[in-house]
């Protein structure tokens, strides 16, 4: 009798999960010019690499989507500070990039304009050297991303934008310039 039951609950539970809140799922693959800056700098140092990053768009409404990501920032030291002149201070990250984020835009076709923010986790070598700070640290590490851009073409599939990922512990941002393009997975 409590195997019929429990059939019968897997059942019917089984029919509610196909009325799912996701709408539609999409793939989003981004590169770009990476770059790191220390939180407390007198040079005004910032260290400049490679970022690539891949999403997966799971889109709620029009003007929301979750999107679960996983990427890389590498990023070099190059002696020089924002305005080409010699320095000491460092802010360079070699990572491998982990978690998740929500983003709101506007539904708008060709042009809509998005915020992005949510929770991760940085995976590699942090190296902050500044008047201010001296982190030297390998390991796993908070960080809090945010992103600002542009979602362009007549199904917004191109994403244009800037984002950055706020690494306290290290004492650190990491960031970029990247383009993205959104493939669907179902119609």
């Amino acid at each position: 009798m409590q195997k019929n039951i429990l059939l019968l609950i897997v059942i019917l539970t089984s029919n509610l999960t196909e009325a799912q809140f996701v709408k539609e799922i999409s793939i989003n693959a981004q590169i770009g010019y990476g770059i790191s800056f220390p939180y407390n700098s007198i040079d005004e140092v910032a260290d400049d690499g490679v970022f690539a990053q891949g999403e997966l768009v799971l889109k709620i409404a029009s003007w929301l989507e979750l999107r679960p990501y996983a990427g890389f920032i590498l990023t070099n030291s190059d002696g020089k500070d924002l305005n080409d002149n010699p320095t000491n201070e460092i802010a360079e990250s070699k990572a491998f990039l982990l978690g998740g984020k929500a983003r709101v835009r506007a539904p708008i076709p060709w042009v809509a304009p998005y915020v992005e923010i949510g929770i991760g986790t940085s995976i590699g070598k942090f190296e902050t050297l500044t008047v201010y700070d001296n982190i030297d640290k390998s390991g796993v590490i908070y960080h809090i991303p945010f992103a600002i851009g542009l979602e362009l073409g007549k199904n917004n599939n191109v994403d244009l934008g800037f984002t950055y990922y706020f690494q306290p512990s290290v004492q650190q941002f990491v960031g970029a310039f990247a383009v993205g393009i959104t493939f669907p997975l179902n119609n």
